[in-house]
């Protein structure tokens, strides 16, 4: 079976990403991953996570809560179960409209060595450097 295995979120480390909200990286190369990287981000009520891109494609599945979903300069809502594809290279975020409920959203990146740039700064680092 190799590494694969169920993994627990509880398990994992957790790392605050600012502003409140925070991420649990899944599936990693440490885990044995080798063509993809995934976790969860949560977001407090009236949160956002910073207008960012990476070096490949992300698919976010919106786990629980409403999202307001800036792609590119274009704002869409999304609810539990839908799912975000956004292309490389794209300046994206994640904003929580609610007063009261947190959003938890679900990432896979379509690389195990998937960068994240931050618009406002030009800071670069592999995601799987961000850790607790």
């Amino acid at each position: 079976m190799g590494n694969s295995a169920v993994r627990r979120h509880t398990e994992r480390p957790r790392h605050e990403r600012g502003g409140g909200a925070w991420s649990v990286q899944m599936i990693t190369p440490e885990t044995g991953a080798r063509a993809l990287l995934n976790g969860f981000t949560t977001i407090p009520p009236g949160g956002a996570i910073p207008l960012h891109y990476h070096d490949c494609e992300e698919s976010v599945l919106v786990v629980s809560g409403r999202a307001v979903v800036e792609i590119d300069g274009r704002k869409c809502e999304a609810e539990a179960s839908d799912v975000v594809w956004i292309e490389a290279d794209i300046p994206h975020r994640f904003l929580n409209p609610s007063t009261d409920t947190p959003l938890r959203i679900f990432w896979t990146y379509a690389s195990a060595d998937a960068s994240r740039t931050l618009v406002a700064t030009g800071e670069a680092r592999r995601v799987v450097s961000e850790r607790g």
